[in-house]
């Protein structure tokens, strides 16, 4: 699964710790502007990155330590140019300019500093992609993320950087002694002193005081021990010092389980909340998370339990009701959906998208008049805001299931100002033109549809319903043709038309294997039963 987000939500340091927590294997792809990173990881160590376009390549720092001279480098640079298919590495240590343990430093050295750079970046994106690593010549090292985070903070010179993770002296943070003790031989002095310190029952400015140091020295430190993991908050005023242990715990997996749900790394995030469900069972938070978590990998009924759970131990919220109405109804349970949206009505009634969901999981239990009064009341309440593309998909059927085509298509055709490129609704708008036998625009609105989403089998399917309906059976078998080639189950009735087609063409035989596929999905469709036996019976 990708992983991708905003650095605006998440730092480049936050997202190194989750992979490394998260024991990775893949590509980090960060852009920043015009400039590109790449941070390959395996098992949540990193093994090589570099910047394109940044000056501190390999032969620059071997260079620039004197371990071989311009002229050495030039000469390699046109040796690789012959060479393609080598480093420039392996081309100086052939070149007798350095050692294999020497590229194997500098390389270290290479990937550190463009880490430390990337820790500057705060705008942009980034985006992970597993399994994918780089070239073999290029994993020569396996480097902790955590004593790169250590160094980086080190190089941390501005408050405003510190102060998004201390953003008040009343803070009190603890340390992971275990951790810690692995860690204590990268430590800074200042880190050193203050660890001791930082015991859950002293706040920042205690800190300062007891440690003899000056703030901005303090919060750099802590500024440190925090990117790397190696302490945590756990609480603000004294009054809760004494369940300050417990409290820090819950914390430090809830915000844990948040980081890893924000980045999509939603095993991981599970993990984290099943851990604060444990640890506090009346937590309805951490179920929350738990059914978000479930519903965003398809798991329906597990996301229903989840949100039930949520309720009972957070009440009436309407958020939750909203999330368990949709799980529901992608559970197909439509009767419990249409329930459960009624209270998150009650709970939020000028909510335009709970509003919205109602009407979605009315219309799909076949109750159009309370569809439309339900989306016709989300329109209400939206203030004039552009409706969504899921709200216009929904009345416009609304309106077509209740006899009013013209108001059906003036809906879809308002839609498709908003949403052009939106296949579903120029799908639905073609079939429509169609059952107003305006065939040819029908025809012209799927085919547009059909070249911008080929891959999508309802389209294929929906085109060749309108070719047969107008007789024009040789397209009618190739639209059909590529609909189950893209799905071999979509439905009974293809089949029963690709074998009505084959039938009409004397190919007795695949006529029968489309009817018999077509009974094999449906075993009720009667009339491809009896086009089976009329065409054995004839002999």
């Amino acid at each position: 699964m990708a992983i991708r987000g905003s650095l605006t939500e998440a730092s480049v340091p936050d997202v190194l710790q989750l992979l490394a927590l998260g024991q990775k294997t893949g590509c980090l792809s960060i852009i920043d502007r015009s400039n590109i990173a790449h941070v390959y990881f395996d098992r949540g160590n990193i093994c090589y990155a570099s910047i394109v376009n940044r000056r501190d390549r390999l032969g620059d720092i071997l260079v620039k330590n004197g371990k071989i001279t311009q002229e050495q480098l030039d000469r390699a640079i046109e040796a690789q140019a012959k060479q393609r298919d080598k480093r420039l590495g392996e081309l100086l240590i052939e070149q007798g300019a350095i050692t294999r343990e020497d590229l194997e430093h500098f390389m270290r050295i290479q990937i550190e500093e463009a880490v430390y750079f990337l820790f500057t970046w705060t705008r942009g994106t980034f985006n992970f992609e597993a399994d994918v690593l780089p070239e073999r010549q290029d994993v020569l090292v396996s480097i902790n993320p955590q004593s790169l985070l250590l160094e980086g903070a080190r190089r941390v010179d501005e408050w405003s950087l510190i102060a998004k993770k201390i953003p008040s002296l009343n803070l009190i943070f603890s340390v992971d002694r275990e951790r810690l003790n692995s860690a204590l031989s990268e430590l800074t002095e200042e880190q050193k002193r203050i660890a001791p310190l930082l015991d859950g029952t002293r706040d920042v400015s205690q800190v300062i005081e007891d440690s003899g140091l000056g703030e901005f020295d303090v919060g750099k430190a802590l500024y440190g021990l925090i990117t790397a993991g190696l302490a945590h908050r756990t609480g603000k005023s004294r009054e809760r010092r004494a369940a300050g242990t417990e409290d820090s715990r819950v914390d430090e997996h809830r915000n844990l389980g948040l980081a890893f749900y924000k980045t999509g790394m939603l095993e991981e995030a599970a993990r984290e909340f099943r851990r604060v469900a444990e640890l506090r069972p009346g937590d309805g938070g951490a179920y929350f998370y738990l059914g978000l978590v479930a519903l965003r990998e398809a798991r329906w009924q597990e996301a229903v339990e989840h949100f039930k759970e949520a309720l009972s131990r957070g009440g009436p919220n309407a958020t939750v009701l909203y999330n368990l109405a949709l799980s529901y109804e992608q559970a197909g349970q439509f009767e419990e959906a249409v329930r459960v949206y009624r209270r998150a009505v009650e709970a939020a009634p000028d909510d335009s998208r709970v509003l919205t969901g109602w009407g979605v999981a009315a219309l799909r239990r076949g109750d159009y008049a309370e569809a439309i009064e339900a989306l016709d009341r989300a329109r209400e309440v939206s203030g004039g805001e552009r409706m969504s593309a899921l709200w216009y998909w929904a009345r416009s059927l609304a309106a077509g299931a209740t006899g009013s085509l013209q108001e059906a298509e003036a809906l879809l055709r308002e839609s498709l100002q908003h949403y052009p490129d939106d296949v579903v609704l120029r799908n639905n708008l073609g079939a429509l033109l169609e059952l107003r036998d305006d065939t040819e625009q029908a025809a012209e609105l799927l085919q547009a549809a059909l070249s911008d989403q080929p891959s999508l089998p309802q389209l294929s399917k929906n085109l060749g319903d309108l070719y047969y309906r107008s007789g024009r059976y040789d397209e009618a078998w190739e639209a059909y043709q590529r609909a189950v080639k893209l799905d071999p189950h979509l439905g009974d009735d293809v089949y029963f038309k690709l074998g009505n087609i084959a039938y009409k063409r004397s190919d007795r035989e695949l006529a029968t294997a489309m009817w018999k596929k077509a009974l094999e999905l449906n075993p009720g469709h009667e009339m491809a039963r009896a086009n089976l036996e009329t065409i054995s019976s004839a002999g």
